[in-house]
Protein backbone atom coordinates (compact mmCIF):
# COMPACT_ATOMS: atom_id res chain seq x y z
CA UNK A 1 0.00 0.00 0.00
CA UNK A 2 2.67 2.30 0.95
CA UNK A 3 4.67 1.57 -2.17
CA UNK A 4 1.83 2.36 -4.49
CA UNK A 5 0.85 5.34 -2.65
CA UNK A 6 4.45 6.80 -3.55
CA UNK A 7 4.55 5.48 -6.89
CA UNK A 8 1.08 7.60 -7.47
CA UNK A 9 2.48 10.61 -6.18
CA UNK A 10 5.79 10.61 -8.29
CA UNK A 11 4.01 9.87 -11.31
CA UNK A 12 1.33 12.93 -10.46
CA UNK A 13 4.58 15.19 -10.23
CA UNK A 14 4.52 18.14 -12.85
CA UNK A 15 7.32 17.24 -14.93
CA UNK A 16 9.29 20.55 -15.45
CA UNK A 17 10.42 21.64 -18.90
CA UNK A 18 13.82 20.72 -20.08
CA UNK A 19 16.27 23.63 -20.36
CA UNK A 20 15.64 24.76 -24.08
CA UNK A 21 18.39 24.97 -26.60
CA UNK A 22 17.94 28.75 -26.93
CA UNK A 23 18.63 29.00 -23.48
CA UNK A 24 22.05 26.85 -23.67
CA UNK A 25 22.82 28.91 -26.44
CA UNK A 26 22.54 32.29 -24.94
CA UNK A 27 24.80 30.49 -21.68
CA UNK A 28 27.57 29.99 -24.24
CA UNK A 29 27.35 32.94 -25.84
CA UNK A 30 27.28 35.12 -22.97
CA UNK A 31 30.24 33.30 -20.89
CA UNK A 32 32.11 32.63 -24.05
CA UNK A 33 32.37 29.05 -22.79
CA UNK A 34 31.78 26.12 -24.72
CA UNK A 35 29.38 23.48 -22.35
CA UNK A 36 28.36 20.45 -22.31
CA UNK A 37 24.78 19.10 -21.98
CA UNK A 38 23.81 16.52 -19.95
CA UNK A 39 20.01 14.89 -21.27
CA UNK A 40 20.18 12.85 -18.22
CA UNK A 41 19.85 15.25 -15.91
CA UNK A 42 18.50 18.78 -18.14
CA UNK A 43 22.24 20.07 -17.29
CA UNK A 44 24.19 22.17 -19.34
CA UNK A 45 27.55 22.28 -17.40
CA UNK A 46 30.55 25.11 -18.68
CA UNK A 47 33.79 24.37 -17.16
CA UNK A 48 36.47 27.07 -17.00
CA UNK A 49 40.30 25.54 -16.17
CA UNK A 50 42.08 28.27 -13.81
CA UNK A 51 45.88 27.13 -15.95
CA UNK A 52 46.91 31.53 -15.67
CA UNK A 53 48.48 30.71 -12.80
CA UNK A 54 50.60 27.81 -11.26
CA UNK A 55 49.77 26.41 -8.29
CA UNK A 56 51.62 23.35 -6.22
CA UNK A 57 49.96 21.35 -3.35
CA UNK A 58 52.64 19.41 -0.83
CA UNK A 59 55.32 20.94 -3.44
CA UNK A 60 53.84 19.35 -6.79
CA UNK A 61 52.66 20.85 -9.61
CA UNK A 62 48.81 21.17 -9.31
CA UNK A 63 47.27 19.91 -13.11
CA UNK A 64 43.26 21.42 -13.30
CA UNK A 65 42.15 17.89 -13.55
CA UNK A 66 43.17 17.49 -9.86
CA UNK A 67 40.42 19.92 -8.66
CA UNK A 68 41.52 23.43 -9.88
CA UNK A 69 38.84 23.80 -12.51
CA UNK A 70 36.02 26.43 -12.21
CA UNK A 71 32.37 25.12 -12.97
CA UNK A 72 29.00 26.76 -13.56
CA UNK A 73 25.85 24.11 -14.43
CA UNK A 74 22.56 25.41 -15.20
CA UNK A 75 19.15 23.75 -15.41
CA UNK A 76 15.72 24.08 -14.91
CA UNK A 77 14.76 26.30 -12.53
CA UNK A 78 11.09 25.97 -10.59
CA UNK A 79 9.67 29.05 -10.48
CA UNK A 80 12.16 30.60 -12.87
CA UNK A 81 13.47 29.87 -16.33
CA UNK A 82 16.32 28.27 -14.85
CA UNK A 83 18.95 27.80 -11.68
CA UNK A 84 22.39 27.62 -11.78
CA UNK A 85 24.62 26.18 -9.16
CA UNK A 86 28.42 26.39 -9.49
CA UNK A 87 32.63 26.67 -7.35
CA UNK A 88 34.79 28.97 -8.51
CA UNK A 89 38.38 28.50 -8.17
CA UNK A 90 39.98 31.90 -6.61
CA UNK A 91 43.36 33.25 -4.96
CA UNK A 92 42.94 35.18 -2.09
CA UNK A 93 43.27 38.67 -3.79
CA UNK A 94 40.10 37.48 -6.49
CA UNK A 95 37.88 36.33 -3.28
CA UNK A 96 35.66 39.67 -2.44
CA UNK A 97 36.03 41.81 -5.76
CA UNK A 98 34.88 38.30 -7.16
CA UNK A 99 32.35 37.81 -4.72
CA UNK A 100 30.56 41.47 -4.64
CA UNK A 101 30.90 41.06 -8.71
CA UNK A 102 28.45 37.97 -7.90
CA UNK A 103 26.13 39.86 -5.86
CA UNK A 104 25.65 42.81 -7.46
CA UNK A 105 24.58 40.78 -10.45
CA UNK A 106 21.83 38.10 -9.59
CA UNK A 107 24.04 35.60 -8.24
CA UNK A 108 23.91 34.62 -4.47
CA UNK A 109 27.03 33.53 -2.12
CA UNK A 110 26.57 30.19 -0.79
CA UNK A 111 29.76 28.89 0.71
CA UNK A 112 34.14 29.73 1.08
CA UNK A 113 36.23 27.64 1.79
CA UNK A 114 39.86 25.65 0.69
CA UNK A 115 40.26 22.24 -0.81
CA UNK A 116 43.87 21.82 -0.19
CA UNK A 117 46.73 21.72 2.63
CA UNK A 118 49.82 23.27 1.84
CA UNK A 119 48.95 24.83 -1.36
CA UNK A 120 51.39 27.71 -3.06
CA UNK A 121 49.52 30.44 -3.62
CA UNK A 122 46.89 29.59 -1.47
CA UNK A 123 43.73 28.47 -3.39
CA UNK A 124 39.79 29.51 -2.35
CA UNK A 125 36.74 27.99 -3.63
CA UNK A 126 33.75 30.24 -3.68
CA UNK A 127 29.84 28.13 -4.78
CA UNK A 128 27.86 30.52 -6.15
CA UNK A 129 23.85 29.76 -6.92
CA UNK A 130 20.78 31.70 -8.38
CA UNK A 131 17.57 31.28 -10.22
CA UNK A 132 16.40 33.47 -13.21
CA UNK A 133 16.44 33.84 -16.46
CA UNK A 134 19.03 31.51 -17.89
CA UNK A 135 20.61 34.55 -19.73
CA UNK A 136 21.03 36.32 -16.58
CA UNK A 137 22.28 33.98 -14.78
CA UNK A 138 25.31 33.62 -17.44
CA UNK A 139 25.50 37.03 -17.20
CA UNK A 140 26.16 36.67 -13.63
CA UNK A 141 29.20 34.49 -14.01
CA UNK A 142 30.19 35.91 -16.48
CA UNK A 143 31.12 39.03 -14.56
CA UNK A 144 32.88 36.81 -12.39
CA UNK A 145 35.41 35.98 -14.89
CA UNK A 146 35.79 39.46 -16.41
CA UNK A 147 36.57 40.51 -12.79
CA UNK A 148 39.22 37.38 -12.37
CA UNK A 149 40.79 38.64 -15.85
CA UNK A 150 41.21 41.97 -14.37
CA UNK A 151 42.58 41.49 -11.77
CA UNK A 152 45.04 38.48 -13.17
CA UNK A 153 45.99 41.14 -16.10
CA UNK A 154 46.58 43.74 -13.76
CA UNK A 155 48.31 41.55 -10.90
CA UNK A 156 49.78 38.28 -12.39
CA UNK A 157 51.07 37.33 -9.26
CA UNK A 158 48.61 36.82 -6.29
CA UNK A 159 48.70 39.61 -3.75
CA UNK A 160 50.18 37.72 -0.28
CA UNK A 161 48.40 40.56 2.04
CA UNK A 162 46.05 42.80 1.96
CA UNK A 163 46.04 46.31 0.90
CA UNK A 164 46.53 49.24 3.20
CA UNK A 165 49.14 50.46 5.81
CA UNK A 166 50.57 47.66 8.60
CA UNK A 167 49.00 47.66 11.52
CA UNK A 168 50.56 48.77 15.26
CA UNK A 169 51.38 45.65 16.79
CA UNK A 170 50.52 47.51 20.51
CA UNK A 171 46.50 47.70 20.71
CA UNK A 172 44.91 51.06 22.17
CA UNK A 173 41.30 50.35 21.43
CA UNK A 174 39.09 52.60 22.88
CA UNK A 175 36.09 50.63 24.18
CA UNK A 176 33.17 53.15 24.65
CA UNK A 177 32.37 54.01 21.46
CA UNK A 178 32.45 50.23 20.46
CA UNK A 179 30.10 49.22 22.92
CA UNK A 180 27.84 52.25 22.04
CA UNK A 181 27.82 51.07 18.29
CA UNK A 182 27.50 47.68 18.83
CA UNK A 183 24.77 47.24 21.84
CA UNK A 184 27.15 45.14 24.26
CA UNK A 185 29.53 45.52 26.96
CA UNK A 186 32.88 44.16 25.05
CA UNK A 187 36.19 42.87 27.17
CA UNK A 188 39.55 44.58 26.81
CA UNK A 189 42.93 42.13 27.02
CA UNK A 190 46.34 44.08 26.55
CA UNK A 191 44.75 46.96 24.29
CA UNK A 192 42.37 45.05 22.24
CA UNK A 193 38.65 44.46 22.41
CA UNK A 194 36.59 41.58 22.09
CA UNK A 195 32.13 41.93 21.20
CA UNK A 196 30.23 38.82 21.19
CA UNK A 197 26.34 38.72 20.31
CA UNK A 198 24.63 35.41 21.38
CA UNK A 199 22.23 33.72 19.16
CA UNK A 200 20.00 30.51 19.73
CA UNK A 201 19.13 27.46 18.59
CA UNK A 202 18.08 23.94 19.03
CA UNK A 203 20.62 20.92 18.90
CA UNK A 204 19.40 16.92 19.49
CA UNK A 205 16.49 18.12 21.32
CA UNK A 206 18.27 20.54 23.66
CA UNK A 207 18.74 24.27 23.44
CA UNK A 208 22.21 25.82 22.56
CA UNK A 209 23.14 29.23 22.92
CA UNK A 210 26.61 31.58 23.44
CA UNK A 211 28.91 29.59 25.49
CA UNK A 212 28.21 26.43 22.60
CA UNK A 213 29.62 28.40 19.46
CA UNK A 214 26.55 30.04 18.42
CA UNK A 215 27.18 33.55 18.40
CA UNK A 216 28.49 36.64 16.57
CA UNK A 217 32.16 38.04 17.40
CA UNK A 218 34.00 40.66 16.49
CA UNK A 219 38.12 41.95 17.99
CA UNK A 220 39.45 44.51 17.09
CA UNK A 221 43.13 45.32 17.46
CA UNK A 222 45.56 48.32 16.83
CA UNK A 223 44.54 52.19 17.15
CA UNK A 224 41.40 54.20 16.78
CA UNK A 225 42.38 55.45 13.24
CA UNK A 226 44.60 52.73 12.29
CA UNK A 227 42.66 49.52 13.56
CA UNK A 228 41.62 45.58 12.34
CA UNK A 229 38.54 43.61 13.28
CA UNK A 230 38.43 40.04 12.70
CA UNK A 231 35.57 37.43 13.85
CA UNK A 232 32.44 35.21 12.88
CA UNK A 233 28.44 36.09 12.11
CA UNK A 234 26.24 33.39 12.86
CA UNK A 235 23.15 33.72 10.54
CA UNK A 236 19.98 31.60 9.71
CA UNK A 237 20.29 30.67 5.68
CA UNK A 238 17.69 33.14 4.68
CA UNK A 239 20.29 36.15 6.27
CA UNK A 240 23.13 35.18 4.56
CA UNK A 241 22.74 37.09 1.38
CA UNK A 242 21.51 40.07 2.90
CA UNK A 243 24.66 40.25 5.64
CA UNK A 244 27.40 39.51 2.77
CA UNK A 245 25.82 41.90 0.68
CA UNK A 246 25.99 44.74 3.38
CA UNK A 247 29.40 43.48 4.48
CA UNK A 248 31.07 44.22 0.90
CA UNK A 249 29.22 47.43 0.30
CA UNK A 250 31.12 48.25 3.19
CA UNK A 251 34.47 47.04 2.02
CA UNK A 252 34.49 44.17 4.57
CA UNK A 253 36.71 41.05 3.23
CA UNK A 254 34.73 37.49 3.48
CA UNK A 255 37.61 35.16 4.35
CA UNK A 256 35.14 31.79 4.81
CA UNK A 257 31.25 30.79 4.71
CA UNK A 258 30.95 27.41 5.90
CA UNK A 259 28.95 25.31 8.81
CA UNK A 260 29.95 25.06 12.51
CA UNK A 261 26.79 22.45 13.51
CA UNK A 262 24.60 19.66 12.27
CA UNK A 263 20.88 18.87 13.37
CA UNK A 264 20.83 22.51 14.79
CA UNK A 265 17.04 24.32 14.24
CA UNK A 266 17.32 26.62 12.93
CA UNK A 267 19.97 26.03 10.16
CA UNK A 268 23.11 27.99 11.10
CA UNK A 269 25.93 29.38 8.58
CA UNK A 270 29.13 31.53 9.75
CA UNK A 271 30.74 33.41 7.83
CA UNK A 272 34.52 34.74 9.11
CA UNK A 273 35.62 38.55 7.98
CA UNK A 274 38.28 40.92 8.28
CA UNK A 275 38.32 44.61 8.00
CA UNK A 276 40.99 47.29 8.06
CA UNK A 277 40.37 50.97 8.71
CA UNK A 278 39.09 53.28 11.50
CA UNK A 279 37.51 51.20 14.20
CA UNK A 280 34.52 53.45 14.76
CA UNK A 281 33.93 52.97 11.45
CA UNK A 282 34.38 49.14 10.81
CA UNK A 283 32.42 49.07 14.02
CA UNK A 284 29.16 51.10 12.03
CA UNK A 285 29.50 48.42 9.13
CA UNK A 286 29.75 45.63 11.27
CA UNK A 287 26.14 47.06 13.10
CA UNK A 288 24.71 47.27 9.49
CA UNK A 289 25.05 44.01 8.49
CA UNK A 290 23.41 43.20 11.99
CA UNK A 291 20.35 44.84 11.48
CA UNK A 292 19.97 42.87 8.29
CA UNK A 293 19.22 40.03 10.41
CA UNK A 294 15.99 38.88 11.55
CA UNK A 295 14.77 41.68 14.68
CA UNK A 296 15.07 40.43 17.99
CA UNK A 297 16.88 37.65 16.84
CA UNK A 298 19.68 37.69 19.15
CA UNK A 299 20.34 38.45 22.69
CA UNK A 300 23.71 40.86 22.97
CA UNK A 301 25.99 39.99 26.00
CA UNK A 302 29.79 40.44 26.60
CA UNK A 303 31.08 37.17 27.42
CA UNK A 304 34.06 35.25 26.06
CA UNK A 305 33.61 33.54 22.66
CA UNK A 306 35.05 30.43 22.55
Amino acid sequence: MIRLAAISFLVTLPALASLTVTTRNSIEQITGVKGVYFDGEDVHKISIPRADVKVTVDRWPMQTFMGLTSWAAFTTGTDKEAMVMGDLVLFEDEVNPVMSAALENGLEVTALHNHFFFDNPRVMFMHIAGQARGADLARGVRKCMDRIKEIRSATPVPASQFTGVDIPPASRITPEPLDKILGVKGQLNDGMYKAVIERHARMHGREVGGQMGVNTWAAFAGTDDNAFVDGDFAMTTPELQPVLKSLRAAGIYIVAIHNHMTHEEPQFVFLHFWGKGNAVKLAKALHAAMDKQAPNAATRIGHQAH
